[in-house]
């Protein structure tokens, strides 16, 4: 039987998997109770579009694996059709069918047989948008002018009182959006949707109490000493990530009095890649030259209590959508973008032409600074 997913998931576990998806789980809890990675369980859930697919069962008239056991039994003991039939309660030709297109006589072995038959037994029904066509066009014009599910459904039950075959569930709609194994509607046309979202969520689906798109343990820059603010004292740095091509990046690390530029390479934005090369950059710095630094609320230092450790620097973060607070940072990466504009890949831009373009900007006279440079300002207040 073919695989949903990546390899490892039982059909225990999946069962499992979708019983915690009702529930409401996120992706990253599934995978943690199941030992498997988030990535796996999004695939099983996207293969399905959300929705679960119904529980296989066997038809009441089918052979049982415990009848195709005793036909492999007496097939072994030389019986013959009629006695093997007579010992399991079922017609001969029942039994000879079965022993024919399962090997025959001497070939046949009931694990295979019973897994061949489940097999065969996938028929799955054409749904009814996929019978009707016209029906079919009707909801797909319809969700193309921003109707939902349901008001298509009511509306079909309106205008077509008297034809069921003009009738079409809410739900079904939905599976034949979501469930795209059906390829029934197309399904660019989720975008009209109301939610726009690609899978179909549990009702108990929430956010609630979950660290996702948290930084757990941010200090916020309220609670940072008011004796930055008036930027008389060296040490204290505001830093970003300067966003390029490809989804690359450069961190950016300015001096709040002095105005002074650091840049970094970063191969990634993920937080164990950004926060490595920041504490190598500020190990580089001679002792006491940082002693804060303030960053916005992006994911890429949430590992910040680690970046405290190794460099004995506070770290503390913005509110949120507010950068503003660091109006020091923001106005270089405005500056930074004459060196940098949007579009260029700064994933091929190496550290050595990123301190050219540092030392570059701290030789620059800056009216901020009464036209004195960075680089001097910075050893004025350290001498």
């Amino acid at each position: 039987m073919k695989r949903v997913g990546r390899p490892g998931l039982s059909d225990v576990q999946k069962d499992e998997l979708w019983r915690r998806f009702a529930a409401g789980e996120t992706f990253t809890a599934i995978g943690r109770a199941l030992g498997k990675h988030a990535g796996s369980i999004f695939g099983v859930v996207a293969g399905h579009g959300g929705i679960a697919p119904p529980l296989r069962c066997r038809a009441a008239g089918a052979l049982t694996r415990e009848e195709r056991e005793t036909i492999s039994r007496g097939l072994a003991a030389g019986q013959s059709v009629r006695a093997i039939a007579h010992g399991v309660g079922r017609a001969p030709s029942t039994i000879s069918r079965e022993i024919t297109r399962n090997g025959g006589l001497y070939a046949y072995r009931a694990m295979d047989a019973d897994a061949a038959a489940w097999s065969r037994a996938r028929r799955p029904k054409p749904c009814k948008l996929a019978l009707v066509p016209r029906l079919r066009t009707i909801v797909a014009t319809k969700l193309a002018a921003k109707w939902s599910p349901a008001q298509i459904a009511g509306w079909l039950m309106n205008t077509y009182p008297d034809d069921p075959t003009m009738h079409v569930s809410h739900e079904t709609i939905y599976r034949s959006l979501f469930v795209q194994a059906r390829g029934v509607l197309k399904r660019e046309l989720t975008a009209h949707l109301r939610t726009r979202r690609r899978l179909r969520r549990s009702k108990c689906a929430t956010t609630k109490g979950q660290t996702r798109g948290q930084i757990v343990g941010a200090v916020s820059i309220a609670e940072r000493p008011a004796c930055i603010e008036d930027r008389t004292i060296p040490g204290h740095w505001e830093g970003d990530l300067l966003s390029g091509a490809r989804n690359s990046h450069i961190a950016t690390l300015v001096e709040r009095t002095s105005r002074y530029v650091q840049l970094v390479r970063v191969s990634g934005k993920d937080t164990t890649t950004v926060v490595s090369a920041l504490i190598r950059a500020v190990q580089r710095l001679p002792d006491g030259l940082m002693e804060t630094l303030t960053w916005d609320r992006g994911l890429e230092m949430a590992q910040h209590a680690r970046f405290s450790v190794a460099t004995d620097v506070a770290v503390y973060f913005c509110d949120p959508q507010s950068p503003w607070q660091r109006g020091t940072n923001e106005n270089t990466n405005g500056l930074l973008r004459q060196y940098f504009p949007d579009g260029t890949d700064l994933l091929q831009v190496t550290q050595r032409q990123l301190d050219a373009v540092a030392r570059a900007l701290n030789t620059r006279p800056r009216k901020t600074l009464q036209f004195r440079t960075p680089a001097a300002m910075l050893e004025e207040l350290l001498h």
